[in-house]
């Protein structure tokens, strides 16, 4: 059974930072193209970010490249991202996802 498992998210000020996890099982993890997306209120999901197996290509959307970074431990199953210079519109539910399975989310909520 596959499950996505994501934390690290929370309040934080402008300009902040946070790094989220995602501990991955039940599948090759390995082997694995993961993506980070999030959800902002009363918006449609957002791709973010995605990392192939080995860690070394990785891919970012326009609105995070300079500020997110993407990465995987693939001895611990776990997928991250760091969150640097949050802004307000950060704010939002963070998923990870492989294929059509995606976790449950980790809220960030960037406010003064």
């Amino acid at each position: 059974q596959v499950q996505l498992v994501e934390s690290g998210g929370g309040l934080v000020q402008p300009g902040g930072s946070l790094r989220l996890s995602c501990a991955a099982s039940g599948f090759a993890f390995s082997g694995a193209f993961m993506r980070w997306a999030r959800q902002a209120p009363g918006k449609e999901l957002e791709w973010l970010s995605g990392i192939w197996g080995s860690g070394v290509v990785k891919t970012y959307a326009d609105s995070v490249k300079d500020r997110f970074t993407i990465s995987r431990d693939n001895a611990k199953d776990t997928l991250y991202l760091q969150l640097d210079d949050l802004k307000t519109e950060d704010t939002g539910v963070y998923y990870c996802s492989w294929g059509a399975s995606r976790g449950q989310g980790t809220q960030v909520t960037v406010s003064s």
